[in-house]
């Protein structure tokens, strides 16, 4: 039996046989063509890549009526890039210089992808896997040559690979793929994102394990802890066996608590809201229990095409999720991505940034660029006469920076008021706590902002200078950690010195084991990956302040980070014991 840990994407746990999902199926046969064939060539990949704008239409249509608009907007975003002109400009240049069309498309396909990596961070990192799905499909097409085994299978299998595109996940039949496991891979790629919509059993990022597993041999992919196990022996079967049908029973139970009050055992209410990325995840936000959406990423609306959303595009967004939640607070982050991911011109102008984390992104590259900031803020202004909505801006590491930002939103709404337009000036204007400077400065911040909203995974990648997507030093990276503890509790007292709310916004709060701390610390409320909502309703409620301020402080008083999260995993069974008999 051999055990493998990687991370977790999408709770449950699947076990049958391995379908080792592995090296290319096909080879390119030649580089170089003689010149005499070059205009054959050339028709020759023509008809290959409209093939594929049609493979991927096709996919695209698959996404939309098995998951939704968001989802096919990946493969939209596929269909963008392979009409690119500049791309094909660039593959067809090289076949006029007598390379094959496969040998072209490859090469230029895997700079791309190159390039893209080498820019540095978790997210263009899992983007270039987008672009290596191109480039398999393109390749095949025009071999003649098709990799059919998931669409064709007969029988249950765990599908193992080194990763798996998009395209590819899209089309598991969730008939016989009981679930997946991949050599790399984060919490954000499209593979994670397409995993949890499927709601299948999905463990990535495990690093090389498909030398150690032979096709059909037995395997357990545990989703819920980030485990695979391979060829487990009879009593491991057995037990997860019992696991998989008491984590069935689990769900079922958990779903009853939705409509239940999100407080604590003494009465003391908690608000539980949902993390979502697209407008059309609010809906089952809401039904999984959420009381509102306390982080609405709007990146998803940059990135869906190669041009910048329009102001009516953020308009419609952020309409239909206030549709979701009447009456209920929505917060929308104004865009966090750096200049490296952004569409058209903006691209090209910060070409040479070596660490985009620490480059112009986020409510920088705002600032710099004030008229896509103001179309933003004008779309949130107009959409917040139509309930609860609120703003709040990312990467605040000044004081000047936020007064920046704010000044560009009183800008905006005497714009707005000049010219007629119905708009809401008093919105609640709170900032991201995710850089240390802004912890640390929590005092001052506090006395200008409507709500401080902690992102956990940056205030803990720039704390402990780890980043989680680096194997070589994820075993670092520990929410755990005194030191978020400490920053955590300064921006709490911060809040309650000036009375203004403060929430957790980042995966650590997606995890249960963390609940009775931020209880305990003084969090109120609390925002999170919506399928999250019904196991932490259920810490919650078997929770009393008394016993979570007797957890902060024993944790607050251990040195090192195993230490606390040991403590606190102890602690979590206590509470829950009929949960953690999942474990």
């Amino acid at each position: 039996m051999l055990i493998k840990r990687g991370i977790a994407v999408s709770p449950g746990v699947a076990i049958g046989p391995a379908m080792v999902f592995g090296a290319e199926s096909y080879r390119i046969p030649q580089q170089l063509i003689s010149v005499n064939v070059v205009e054959v060539e050339l028709t020759r990949f023509r008809a290959a890549l409209e093939a594929t704008c049609q493979e991927i239409q096709l996919n695209e249509q698959l996404a939309r009526e098995r998951l939704g608009d968001q989802y096919a907007a990946i493969f939209s975003a596929h269909l963008l890039l392979a009409r690119d002109p500049q791309l094909i400009e660039q593959i067809e240049s090289r076949i006029r210089q007598q390379n094959s069309p496969e040998f072209a498309a490859s090469q230029v396909l895997r700079l791309y992808a190159k390039r893209m990596r080498d820019l540095g961070g978790q997210y263009l990192a899992e983007r270039s896997i987008d672009i290596v799905d191109l480039e398999k499909r393109l390749v095949r097409n025009l071999l003649g040559e098709r990799r059919e085994e998931l669409s064709n299978l007969t029988a249950p299998v765990l599908v193992l690979a080194n990763n798996l595109t998009p395209s590819e996940t899209a089309n598991l039949d969730r008939k016989f793929v009981l679930g997946f496991a991949t050599e790399v891979g984060g919490h954000t790629s499209h593979t994670a994102i397409l995993a949890g919509a499927l709601e299948l059993p999905a463990v990535v990022g495990i690093g090389k394990f498909l030398d150690d597993v032979s096709g059909s041999e037995m395997i357990i992919i545990d989703g819920s802890h980030g485990v695979v196990i391979i060829d487990p022996d009879p009593d491991t079967l057995v037990k997860y066996r019992d696991s998989e049908a008491r984590f069935r029973s689990h769900e079922r139970r958990l779903q009853s608590l939705r409509t239940l009050a999100c407080e604590t055992k003494d009465g003391v209410p908690i608000k539980l809201m949902g993390n979502i990325e697209f407008p059309t995840e609010a809906e089952p936000s809401r039904d999984k229990g959420a009381s509102g959406i306390g982080l609405y990423r709007t990146e998803f609306l940059y990135l869906e095409s190669n041009r910048e959303p329009t102001e009516d595009d953020h308009y419609r967004a952020y309409c239909q999720v206030l549709k979701a939640f009447p009456g209920e607070p929505v917060v929308i982050r104004t865009l966090d991505l750096g200049s490296d991911k952004m569409p058209g011109p903006l691209r090209a102008a910060y070409p040479d940034s070596v660490n985009p984390a620490l480059s112009i992104r986020s409510i920088r590259l705002s600032l710099k660029h004030l008229e896509l900031f103001k179309t933003q803020v004008r779309a949130v202004l107009r959409a917040a006469v139509l309930g609860d909505l609120r703003i709040m801006f990312p990467m605040i590491s000044t004081l000047l920076e936020f007064r920046q930002a704010r000044m560009v939103l009183c800008d905006v709404a005497e714009d707005l008021e000049e010219q007629g337009v119905p708009y809401r000036g008093d919105i609640p204007v709170g900032m991201m706590v995710e850089v240390p400077a802004a912890a640390v400065m929590a005092e001052e911040f506090a006395r200008e902002v409507d709500f401080f909203s902690l992102g956990t995974n940056d205030l803990i990648q720039y704390t402990l200078a780890v980043d989680r997507a680096d194997q070589a030093v994820a075993g670092l990276y520990r929410s755990g950690d005194p030191s978020i503890i400490r920053l955590i509790r300064m921006v709490v007292e911060a809040g309650k010195n000036n009375n203004i709310p403060v929430s957790v916004c980042g995966q650590m709060s997606s995890d249960p084991m963390f609940i009775p701390l931020l209880v305990g610390l003084g969090i109120r409320q609390i925002s999170v990956t919506p399928h999250a909502i019904p196991e932490l309703k259920e810490v919650i409620r078997n929770l009393t302040i008394e016993r979570a301020v007797s957890i902060a402080e024993r944790a607050s008083s251990l040195e090192v980070a195993r230490d606390v999260e040991n403590y606190l995993w102890g602690e979590l069974k206590k509470l829950c014991p009929e949960s953690m008999q999942l474990d």
